[in-house]
């Protein structure tokens, strides 16, 4: 009796050291299988820190749209027309010049009187002092004023008829058409008022006798 229980207790002794490591080890391996599904969810997460993002501004797209947008504004940076409202401006300023006098004609009339003044002596009759004295000096005066009258005329033209020799679809501004077409009708009345004296229809010579 003594020895079966020995046996007994030696044999449960074992199968109860068998069933300790058994446990031990499942417990091992489902801690072991915990910690690599937690590495492996870890992993799948995270974002290496070495990777480079795409900058936003190095994307084809972008260089595509710098591109157009520089093509457009070398498009629009065509003729600004300040070359026509200088020219406008010119116009306007020959017309008034031309209605008002200038230093050139001032010059010129002085020395046409002195020239007649040198002409003519004490013994010359009063018609003649009158023509070489003051008729010349006026004509003098009347021809420079045509020229810059019709100077005036020419450029106001010009700057009108501009927009139709160049870019298309580009309208002139309105204050460049104002001050054109003042130039013109300044240097077609100082034309004219330069013809007519020039020829003695306007302010003519007083008759004499």
């Amino acid at each position: 009796m003594g020895t079966k229980t020995v046996d007994e207790t030696g044999v449960k002794t074992d199968e109860r050291k068998t069933d300790e490591a058994t446990e031990a080890a499942a417990s091992t391996e489902a801690a072991e299988a915990t910690e690599a599904s937690e590495a492996a969810e870890t992993a799948g997460t995270d974002t290496p820190d070495d990777t480079d993002t795409p900058d936003d501004s190095d994307t084809p797209e972008d260089a595509d749209v710098t591109g157009k947008t520089d093509g457009t504004d070398g498009t629009e940076a065509g003729p600004t027309g300040v070359g026509q409202g200088a020219g406008a401006v010119v116009s306007a300023g020959l017309g008034i010049v031309s209605l008002t006098g200038s230093w050139v004609g001032t010059v010129a009339s002085a020395r046409e009187s002195l020239m007649g003044q040198l002409q003519t002596s004490s013994s010359s009759d009063v018609g003649t002092l009158i023509e070489k004295g003051y008729g010349n000096a006026w004509q003098a005066t009347a021809m420079w004023g045509g020229i810059f009258a019709l100077v005036a005329l020419i450029v106001g033209v010009v700057v009108l008829a501009r927009p139709a020799f160049g870019a298309p679809g580009r309208p002139q501004a309105p204050w460049i058409k104002s001050v054109a077409w003042a130039g013109v009708a300044l240097g077609v009345i100082g034309l004219l008022l330069a013809v007519l004296k020039y020829t003695d229809v306007l302010l003519g010579l007083p008759a004499t006798g």
